[in-house]
């Protein structure tokens, strides 16, 4: 019998593990969406919608309105005002009620944004769209010196907080890695109305070109590497907070899948294997997670979560630290020399 692959994720059955990230070349065309669904996708997180996007379109929207309003007396006679509203959101749930009716499976709305804002009010509208879920994906990179670390987890857990206030479908944050204390900042997250988290948010460094003397964006996609990070912190938070968790970043191989779910992740989101190889890769990733499971006897996904997380342990405490000594009392230079690549 062939290993059942279904999963439980923000209180949606999915039939797969395999979630699609939010990237804008995979869900922005609806034939491509048609072909992740064939390929497997257990659900679909649609790209971001910008919190910028929201805010600079209502203030085109006002100053358009406003426009000439003042040049004629007559004009403040004939020409009422109008009522302030944005649509800058309208293509995007648009293509969301489009994907609702087309897709058999969960469809979650992507919210980017770095603060509070007119943006919650979208969060609404996706609901009234018929989004599944919202991921309120938190995209940020402080700079300011006087800004506190507790100043910015407390405007993260506002954005988390207001959008609860506003909608009822389930909430996944996505989040980065720099925080001082990221386990405070999930409890804080849970008790503002998160449902899930999705960890982490890459950031995409800068280069400069040295010829040109130009700063110029460089999306590099993730490898097998980048799977260390998520792991490493789904493993520890498991089981310690009532949160669905999903690893993002570096998922190329069936087995990366089932390291992320034995860490404790609910699933697994996919980008950067499909935008090299195509949604057929999903194909390829559900076969090798089947052959996975099936050589080592589990009858399905469910038996791996959080079977080597942190909660499992015979020594908690030390879990983190004993992995750190061992690693660097362990290294070997020609050893790490002759070892596979991640390939």
């Amino acid at each position: 019998m062939s290993p059942d692959l279904s999963t439980t994720y923000l209180g949606l059955e999915l039939r797969s593990p395999l979630v699609v990230g939010a990237a804008r070349p995979l869900s922005e065309d609806p034939d491509v969406l048609l072909a992740l669904e064939r390929a497997g996708a257990g659900a679909i997180v649609l790209h971001s919608l910008f919190q910028e996007e929201i805010e600079q379109q209502q203030l085109d929207l006002h100053r358009h309105l406003l426009l000439g309003s003042d040049s004629y007396g007559e004009a403040l006679s004939y020409v009422p005002e109008v009522a302030i509203s944005h649509d800058g959101d309208a293509l995007y749930l648009r293509h969301l009620d489009w994907a609702r009716q087309h897709l058999s499976i969960p469809v979650i709305a992507s919210l980017n944004g770095t603060h509070p804002g007119r943006w919650v009010e979208t969060a609404r509208r996706m609901e009234a769209a018929g989004a599944a879920a919202i991921e309120l994906n938190i995209y940020a990179l402080p700079t300011d010196p006087l800004l506190s670390s507790a100043a910015i987890e407390a405007e993260v857990e506002e954005i988390v907080r207001e959008v609860r206030a506003e909608v009822g479908l389930p909430l996944a944050v996505k989040l980065s890695p720099f925080f001082t204390n990221l386990a405070a900042m999930v409890r804080r997250l849970r008790e503002a109305g998160a449902d899930g988290l999705v960890l982490f948010n890459r950031f995409y460094q800068p280069d400069i070109d040295i010829e040109t003397l130009e700063v110029r964006p460089n999306l590099l996609l993730s490898t097998p590497h980048d799977l260390r990070l998520p792991m490493r912190w789904i493993a520890l938070l498991h089981g310690h907070e009532p949160l669905d968790l999903a690893g993002s970043g570096g998922v190329h191989r069936g087995t990366d899948a089932v390291r992320l779910l034995m860490a404790g992740a609910c699933v697994t989101q996919v980008v950067g294997a499909l935008l090299r190889h195509g949604p057929q890769r999903l194909s390829g990733l559900e076969e090798e997670l089947r052959q996975w499971l099936a050589e080592h006897d589990h009858g399905s996904v469910r038996e791996l979560i959080g079977c080597m997380s942190q909660s499992r342990c015979p020594n908690p405490s030390e879990f983190e630290r004993a992995h750190y000594m061992l690693a660097v009392q362990t290294f070997r230079p020609a050893a790490a020399a002759a070892a596979p690549g991640p390939w």
